[in-house]
């Protein structure tokens, strides 16, 4: 509990995030009882539901836009946060404001406390989304899987209007499985009897399961065409600022998404979206188009405003091998023939080193920081992987001896200096490490 203006007041944030709640522990037992207990907030709600690897934050974000402005009440719900905790919790477009967060906390604390096995931090979270989107009347919720699927605490709803798979890849290795096919065969545990499946074109092995899955249940499967995806150039000179036109099965549109891979997210909502459309959902082409143009998704190849005289930054939360090769390949399109200052922050259960080997060859220097998280790999420790990675690279000669930052603020100062005026700075590796850097930029 804190203290303002002499009347003690509930920290919801404090005590969802308390230590003793921290573990991750799958599995849906506890999360059942605790909907239970709240009268089970779920059932008054409509969802698509979103798993994968690579993209399905992005993805989420351009459903509940384009549902929006259909004229949907939408919710959202996404992990982790980037700047304020209540980026998590959305209502078209809105975060749940710190009196509604604390109002529908004190409500699940007062049902978690009676339970003989507490809910994990996750669990909370989830009961707190589903309790405040509830209450707020909404028509559909994108529900963003936290952490694989088929255990995952966002999976205690029934049916949803359509299941979504994003790209799978290689992740959470320790818990998910270390094939493909058995990530795939967790990411599929959101599958649902007779409710439409909508997957990116996965590779054979992990597609196999998944269109096992939509078998078993009864369930249409459909993927996007990416050979009906035309990706064009960012626009700089666009009204309202730089975006990325795109056609996708001859719709022409814009997103303010400039990564070269977010096309690909956005058809993939799309095709979510025809889905919705056959339940009955009246979204319209107009909606499409703006939903589309006025998505926001910070963090993921962000270009941030450096102001006169200063480098332009690069904010990207790739934080596993696939969202490396996401990045260079943006940074290729985008920024055509120059090397960024790379500003390096991961933590240590990530597969690092293979990431590594992805950015190194394209960096002109590298700036290791610490994440503020308690899995991050220390500034000291990639930089000595920088250097073991880089001794086998011919022509990498910054890999010898990378910048070791006390904080983000030096981190940066370092990476202009390097930059020059007219440079490029990236940073990436981790949303914690991108959400303090945006803040570093914004007091400098």
């Amino acid at each position: 509990m804190k203290r303002f203006g002499g009347a003690m007041a509930f920290d919801a944030v404090g005590y969802i995030n308390e230590p003793r709640w921290l573990a991750s522990r799958l599995g849906l037992e506890r999360i059942r009882e605790l909907l239970e207990r709240l009268g089970r907030p779920q059932d008054r709600l409509k969802f698509v539901h979103v798993a994968g690897t690579n993209g399905k934050g992005s993805t989420c974000a351009f459903l509940a836009s384009v549902l929006q402005a259909a004229g949907h009440r939408t919710g959202l719900f996404t992990s982790p946060y980037l700047i304020t905790f209540e980026e998590r919790i959305r209502v078209n477009g809105e975060n749940i404001t710190l009196d509604e967060l604390t109002e529908v906390t004190l409500a699940v604390r007062e049902q978690a406390e009676a339970m003989a096995d507490h809910p994990t931090e996750f669990e909370l979270m989830t009961a707190v989304a589903l309790e405040h989107f509830a209450r707020s009347g909404c028509d559909i919720v994108v529900l963003e899987v936290g952490l694989g699927g088929r255990l995952d605490s966002t999976n205690v709803i029934e049916a949803p209007e359509v299941s979504v798979i994003a790209r799978i890849g290689l992740d959470h290795t320790k818990l998910l499985g270390t094939t493909l096919a058995a990530i795939a065969g967790e990411k599929a545990g959101i599958v649902k009897p007779d409710a439409p499946v909508v997957s990116w074109p996965q590779e054979p092995e992990a597609l196999a399961v998944i269109e096992q899955a939509a078998a078993a249940c009864g369930s249409t499967l459909t993927m996007p065409d990416p050979a009906q995806l035309i990706v064009e150039p960012v626009d700089w000179n666009a009204p309202g600022g730089p975006s990325r036109p795109f056609n996708y099965k001859g719709r022409h549109l814009r997103t303010r998404l400039l990564g070269s891979y977010q096309p690909a997210n956005a058809a993939l909502a799309l095709e979510a979206v025809e889905a919705l459309r056959t339940r009955g959902w009246n979204i319209s082409d107009e909606a499409i188009t703006t939903g589309i143009a006025n998505t926001a998704w910070p963090g993921r190849f962000e270009v941030v405003d450096a102001g006169e005289g200063r480098p332009t930054i690069v904010v990207d939360g790739g934080h596993n091998p696939q969202g490396a090769r996401a990045l260079v390949d943006s940074l290729e399109d985008v920024f055509p023939g120059q090397k960024p200052v790379f500003i390096i922050g991961v933590l240590e259960d990530k597969d690092y080193p293979t990431m590594l080997e992805t950015i190194l060859p394209h960096g002109s220097d590298f700036v290791c920081t610490t994440p503020d998280n308690p899995r991050a790999l220390t500034a000291d420790k990639l930089a000595r992987a920088i250097r073991w990675t880089g001794q086998d690279m011919l022509g990498c000669s910054a890999c010898v001896k990378p910048y070791i930052a006390r904080d983000m603020a030096d981190a940066l100062t370092r990476a202009r200096e390097l930059a020059g005026a007219q440079g490029l700075i990236c940073a990436f590796g981790s949303l914690y490490s991108v959400a303090a850097l945006k803040a570093a930029a914004a007091e400098a």
